[in-house]
């Protein structure tokens, strides 16, 4: 009787807990509180007007609305105006969000916002020194970020940190909150049940200096998980397998919410792992309802507060009884084979029984040069544990890795903790290289001097992409992205012929022997350490702050607003490049050494894509130029172009625009005199950015057209006929044969449309600052 009575007496004092509670956002600020009273009345308006069971990314999205009695709300179509918890940028993005910011006039930001240094960091050497080496390097960035940050009120965190991701997961992430960041894994945040969505830095803007933020309405696709994962099988091969069934464009104008039974035996870091990569599947975001495991999350990581006042909130954080998603997907988690994906691309989805017969087939080169575990996808306490029980076993029976092996902690509490617990002991004793906690070779900030360059090889990580030449610029390297687990074993074999569920290795004697399938605890037993102190909160009094920026920087420079629409038809316009095939944001505006670029548009614009195939001659960064017949690079003709007056436009493939959020894909060609980028599809944050440039994104309505225009045709752009819902023409005069019309599409909305005449949307904000102040 007496453990009844208490457990009705603890479920009316959960059920009675009042939402107007003050619980702050995360232990590093104050005053900012999570507004659970808000988005539970907003979910009640919402609810009057749609009548059915709602999604867990619906309530999310529909909590933080605007406008909830008056926004239109159907799925795939409506554009949403939201209100965003916080906004998060990384070092390589936020020189141009805040040089944006800067020019809207306003003393600090409206919504919190944090800074993360984790991009400009090269993995050369190891950690300590590869730190020091950047920090010279980037002073002068780092110093503008640190004093502009301090002056607008924004919270910095330090090189050496950690990856953003990582850092946010553990800080600032809370359940059934929504947030914006400038990197496209910001979604490794659903982890832990927020909808954390990779914008541009114009949108970053938009939301730190108090105006809405517009999304269109997405669909959702559910991903229902039964089961439980054992053995060799980690949360990673759950994404693998989600992106082989979804393709790299699949998750577009979608959220993947995760939900059923399964979802309980993950821990949430594997959540958040699992979310992480859904950016390569084209995903808005990706969420998971909140759980025990998150809650155990949030008390690791000193945030109990959060998480009861979560469990009182609990029943609007998960989806609705009879919710019905707009595609569902189920994978029984107890049959899941551990999959490797790759190459070139993080969709091929090869499971490890099939993956030698595979590496046959393929012909890719079997010999594993270098196994890379840690990034922003997995580099939790989980993952570093597990690797570590492989590579001590290996130690125990006398044997390290064959091929080169480096390990990236995601943090530098994830660095602390698993120093003090020995897992980082064990991996640098069978061969680990530790690097700095950051991006690096994810992203391409890698000095990789063991292979030349053009010479066919094979690595794989635990990362998230693997385009072509992204992580060490050789476009011969064969890139695999698996668990971190297979990548121990693998990286220990010196194969990819390697399969540990069933194949054996030799010990030091020459006897045979077979890995244990890995082991690791979810979180610390004796807690997280938090290691070296590297943020830095905004100071009190910010008026005596200043921020400077030399003019003659060949890193940062004072942005100058693009020029508004003449309101006429553009005529007679050039074509800079036919793309055909794959054009990623690796190959519009590239990573690696151009980072340091990313506060410099004119500087960076030099690498517009130079990664794009020309379909004129199949090779890239040489295009003719129309007004000379000469051959050139391709922002040298559009430097060209642009001097003589001539605006340009851009013909597409499939899916353009596709990986990172990285706006400088869009500021550049709209700095080089790019009107308009015609495709047959585009990525959402790709289009979104462009949009917010001031440039026409356009989709041939017939995709078959874009086969009809050849390179050196020349084209009108009916720009007048711009409206809402409609067609705009593009007329085509080839060099040989008669003129003929092809319909294009759009997805411009009325006050999109005034981004485009005022010439941007950072115009657009100006103008209204004007009008109001006057």
């Amino acid at each position: 009787m007496f453990r009844a009575r208490q457990l009705v007496r603890r479920l009316a004092s959960v059920s009675d807990a009042p939402l107007s509670k003050k619980v702050e956002m995360t232990n590093w600020e104050k005053g900012h509180y999570i507004n659970y009273q808000k988005m539970s009345e907003n979910l009640s308006v919402v609810r009057q007007r749609l009548n059915r069971p709602l999604m867990y990314a619906e309530k999310i999205l529909y909590s933080h609305l605007d406008d909830p009695h008056n926004s239109e709300l159907e799925r795939g179509k409506s554009y949403l105006k939201l209100r965003p918890d916080r906004v998060a940028c990384q070092d390589a993005t936020a020189q141009m969000a805040i040089l944006q910011f800067m020019s809207a006039g306003m003393p600090s930001v409206a919504t919190p916002t944090t800074v993360h240094c984790d991009h400009l960091i090269e993995a050369q050497v190891g950690g300590e020194k590869d730190l020091a080496r950047a920090v010279d390097i980037n002073k002068e960035v780092y110093d503008f970020l640190a004093t502009s940050c301090a002056k607008y009120n924004i919270g910095f965190w330090k090189p050496g940190s950690g990856i953003i991701h990582q850092i946010l997961l553990e800080n600032y992430a809370f359940p059934g909150g929504l947030m914006i960041g400038t990197d496209s894994h910001t979604p490794n945040a659903g982890g832990l049940g927020m909808a954390a969505i990779g914008v541009g830095g114009a949108d970053a803007v938009d939301v730190m200096a108090s105006l809405p933020w517009e999304l269109k309405a997405p669909k959702v696709i559910g991903v229902k998980l039964t089961g439980e994962l054992s053995g060799w099988t980690a949360p990673k091969d759950i994404i693998l397998k989600v992106a082989g069934i979804l393709t790299v464009k699949g998750g577009t104008g979608a959220i993947i919410e995760y939900h059923g039974p399964g979802v309980d035996s993950l821990s949430c870091t594997g959540m958040g792992t699992i979310c992480n990569m859904g950016a390569e599947i084209g995903a808005t975001t990706s969420v998971f309802p909140f759980n025990d495991r998150m809650y155990d999350y949030l008390a690791a990581t000193k945030r109990s507060a959060i998480g009861d006042f979560a469990r009182s909130y609990a029943h609007e954080l998960r989806e609705d009884e009879g919710a019905e998603y707009d595609e569902l997907i189920e994978i029984n988690l107890s049959e899941l084979e551990p999959h490797i994906n790759g190459p070139f691309t993080p969709d091929l989805a090869t499971p490890i029984s099939k993956f030698k017969d595979a590496v046959a087939a393929n012909k890719w080169p079997e010999e594993l040069k270098v196994g890379l575990i840690g990034s922003c996808t997995n580099s939790s306490y989980e993952d570093m544990s597990r690797a570590a029980s492989i590579a001590r076993d290996a130690l125990n029976h006398g044997i390290k890795a064959k091929a080169a092996f480096t390990v990236t902690p995601g943090s530098e509490q994830i660095r602390a903790t698993i120093e003090r617990d020995g897992q980082l002991e064990t991996l640098e004793e069978f061969g680990g290289m530790v690097l700095a906690n950051a991006c690096g070779p994810c992203i391409g900030q890698w000095d990789r001097r063991d292979v030349k360059k053009g010479e066919p090889n094979s690595i794989i990580s635990s990362y998230n992409r693997n385009f072509t030449g992204r992580n060490d610029a050789n476009p011969a390297t064969h890139a695999f992205v698996t668990s971190p687990d297979l990548v121990v074993a693998l990286t220990l074999a010196g194969s990819l012929n390697f399969n540990p569920l069933t194949d054996t290795l030799k010990d030091k004697d020459g006897n045979d022997f077979k890995l244990s399938a890995p082991t690791g605890d979810g979180l610390p037993a004796n807690g997280y350490d938090p290691g070296r102190d590297t943020y830095q909160a905004p100071p009190e009094d910010r008026s005596s702050v200043s921020v400077a920026v030399s003019p003659t920087s060949d890193r940062l420079q004072i942005l100058e607003p693009f020029q508004s629409w003449d309101g006429k038809d553009a005529l007679d316009l050039p074509i800079l490049i036919k793309a055909q095939g794959k054009t990623t944001t690796d190959h519009i505006s590239m990573a690696g050494p151009w980072l340091k670029y990313r506060g410099h548009l004119d500087n960076i614009s030099n690498n517009m894509l130079i990664g794009a195939i020309n379909s004129a001659n199949g090779e890239a960064n040489k295009v003719k130029n129309v007004t000379n017949g000469e051959w050139d690079a391709v922002p040298a003709t559009a430097r060209d172009y642009k001097k003589k007056g001539i605006k340009w436009v851009v013909i597409g493939d499939w899916n353009y625009g596709e990986g990172s959020s990285r706006e400088h894909a869009a500021l550049e060609p709209r700095h080089l005199g790019g009107l308009a980028i015609i495709t047959r599809s585009f990525a959402r944050i790709h289009e979104t950015n462009l949009k917010k440039q001031g440039m026409l994104p356009l989709t041939f309505s017939n995709p078959e057209d874009y086969d009809k225009i050849q390179p050196e045709d020349k084209v009108d752009l009916m720009c007048t006929q711009l409206a809402v819902g409609k067609p705009m023409t593009l007329r085509v005069h080839p060099k040989n044969g008669e003129v003929f019309d092809v319909q294009l599409s759009h997805t411009f909305n009325e006050g999109q449309m005034e981004w485009f005449k005022n010439g941007s949307a950072l115009n657009t904000m100006a103008k209204a600052a004007k009008s109001k102040s006057s």
